[in-house]
């Protein structure tokens, strides 16, 4: 059942690169003319990418880099950042190569479910010109019903969509059988030499070909970053059980109908199905795009939280769907921003065609990138040699740079899209790291020792009334600023004080015997510590009550909990430039409240307002 969920929502994307990828190797952007030499070279391209990048790269080396089952670019660079503590230098790079291609992930998050859907609902002039007009309003209702789908959770998504997905597989693979019977030659593109030989034959223009070979592998990475809704072993069986193979036949029956008839190359999809078949046939490729969309979406959801969770974002509301799957999450802000932008893709660009320019830049750079993180996987997580690593990133290296050195050229033709999306989403990612490290140095700067305050109590003893206070902290020393502004105007304490800070860890989970450290202070007071995964979720009533500390009992009804509520007063300081600072400050106030976040009960929540120079 997990790999019949892994269909419907993580091989999406790859699963209807056939509706395109063919027809764009040999569009006008591609001057090739369409020979049997040319043909049997383009699918030779094709099949081994599909072998080299997807099968051996990703499904067999990358996903053994799981961050306890987690995957994405985030759970990789956490695997290598958490061992480089005595190397800065090489722990930034490390982690601004990750949020670089985090960024670009999100741009491709906003391109596929465009091209996708487009590429589908092309198919209703295929049955008459006269449905034109309708291409775009249809594309624009179907984006908004999938995204609107979205708050039912991805366990749901993928138990509607996973059928769906077994019959669009097993129809790609029917005809492709179909074809091939017909031009049985076509399993000539097996043998690497072709691909060669077109390179050799078409020089510059047949390298730039890859840019539209690279269209069949665009969902590798988000295969990976999709790797914690399903579980490894759902996904590996899924691909090479019935993806792989079903991709592999329709590929080579496009090439049998080319073969055959090279007027077909205009729209090889739809040309290899019998007329009786045309109409039913778009239907089944229109719901394969929508849910082609899954893929990057799911990606989305688990990058945002993984970047929650790391710091990385300003808290957001993450809804989980499944009580069985820890990482199958709905994240609303990012689904309705997603949505906002694929609309005006849809409506900026206009076809299939002119998308497919765009497509690609983003997701090869992002490639080049996971493998540049992998090679550090291999040498410093996995304690391979430097010759063993190189021996077996490289070729991989190589590889993705051709595609992405191919995919170049659509950078003025709209890949410039793309990389636009991308450096606005890494200027917030940093802005808000960087705000955040410079709040914590102020913190800890002006903070009170936890010595330093007790001193203090004991001296001049404050008035103490019934019940538990927790004071929220960012830091695990030093008192949090909102209990001296309750001292300050109310000039009392509660009876026992727990000072609360919750850690998230560069793991994605973390044991529930090492996930607390309590001390007891003195004087009713107490320092509790809570780690977390940056895949999960505090929940801090849960929290409390499973904590035993002599003298504390966590009673719902007699507990009061201290935030602050944080107002930044940008100053000129050299810090960070002014622009940058307003830019953090919008992002702070936006920011949702700790007590949703944290789950705390609203009616026990006092917040204290404190006003800080930044």
């Amino acid at each position: 059942m997990m790999a019949l969920g892994a269909l419907g929502v993580v091989y999406g994307d790859i699963g209807t690169s056939p509706l395109y990828a063919v027809r764009e190797c040999f569009s006008e952007a591609h001057p090739v003319p369409v020979s049997v030499e040319n043909v049997l070279g383009v699918l030779s391209l094709i099949i081994w990418s599909l072998i080299l990048v997807i099968s051996i790269k990703y499904l067999i080396l990358i996903m053994n880099a799981d961050n306890r089952g987690e995957g994405g670019v985030f759970a990789l660079m956490a695997l290598v950042h958490s061992r480089l503590e005595k190397k800065p230098k090489l722990g930034f790079l490390v982690q601004a190569t990750a949020i670089l291609g985090a960024a670009l992930l999100y741009g491709d998050g906003m391109i596929t479910p465009a091209i996708t859907v487009l590429s589908a609902v092309d198919g209703l002039e295929t049955l008459t010109p006269a449905l034109e007009p309708f291409v775009i309003p249809a594309a624009v209702g179907i984006l908004i019903g999938l995204f609107t789908f979205q708050r039912h959770g991805t366990e749901k998504v993928g138990r509607v969509f996973g059928p769906v997905m077994l019959l669009w597989f097993g129809a790609l693979a029917a005809l492709g059988i179909s074809w091939i019977a017909r031009e049985p030659g076509i399993f000539a593109a097996f043998d690497p030499r072709h691909a060669v030989s077109f390179f050799l034959h078409n020089g510059f223009e047949g390298f730039l070909v890859l840019g539209a070979v690279f269209l069949v592998v665009t969902g590798g990475e988000a295969v990976y970053a999709d790797m914690g809704h399903f579980g490894v072993r759902s996904i590996r069986f899924s691909w090479f059980a019935m993806v792989f193979p079903a991709l592999l036949l329709n590929y080579l029956g496009q090439g049998a109908l080319i073969l055959t008839d090279p007027s077909a190359v205009k729209n090889t999809f739809f040309r290899m199905a019998p007329a009786w078949a045309l109409y039913p046939l778009v239907a089944l490729a229109t719901a394969a795009a929508i849910i082609a969309s899954q893929a990057v979406i799911s990606g989305a959801f688990s990058l945002t939280r993984q970047a929650l969770q790391l710091g990385y974002l300003p808290r957001m509301e993450i809804r989980h769907s499944s009580a069985r799957q820890i990482g199958q999450i709905y994240v609303p802000m990012v689904n309705w921003l997603l949505m906002l932008c694929t609309i005006g893709l849809v409506l900026g660009f206009r076809s299939s065609g002119n998308l497919a320019a765009a497509y690609g830049i983003a997701v090869s750079t992002t490639m080049v990138l996971t493998t540049v993180l992998a090679y550090y996987c291999a040498r410093i997580y996995w304690k391979w040699s430097a010759g063993a690593a190189l021996f077996a990133i490289v070729p991989f290296l190589l590889f993705d740079s051709a595609f992405l050195l191919s995919n170049t050229v659509k950078i003025h033709h709209g890949g410039w899209f793309a990389f636009l999306a991308a450096m606005v989403i890494f200027v917030l990612l940093t802005t808000w790291i960087r705000g955040q490290e410079i709040l914590s140095v102020q913190r800890k700067s002006i903070a009170l020792s936890d010595q330093e305050f007790l001193e203090s109590i004991r001296i001049n003893p404050p008035q103490r009334v019934a019940g538990a206070a927790v004071y929220l902290s960012s830091d695990v020393d030093g008192v949090p600023r909102s209990i001296l502004h309750n001292l300050k105007h109310n000039k009392i304490l509660h009876q026992r004080v727990v000072f609360l800070t919750i850690l998230t860890m560069e793991s994605p989970r973390v044991a529930m015997e090492e996930r607390v450290q309590a001390t007891i202070l003195g004087e009713g007071f107490f320092r509790i510590v809570a780690k977390y995964g940056f895949m999960e979720s505090p929940h801090v009533p849960r929290l409390l009550k499973q904590i035993a500390i002599p003298g504390f009992e966590y009673k719902e009804m007699e507990t009061t909990f201290f935030t602050s509520q944080k107002s930044l007063v940008v100053t000129s300081a050299p810090k960070m430039s002014k622009w940058r600072k307003h830019l953090f400050s919008f992002m702070e106030r936006n920011a949702q409240r700790v007590v949703f976040h944290y789950r705390i009960p609203p009616y026990r929540v006092v917040e204290m307002g404190v006003q800080i120079e930044f």
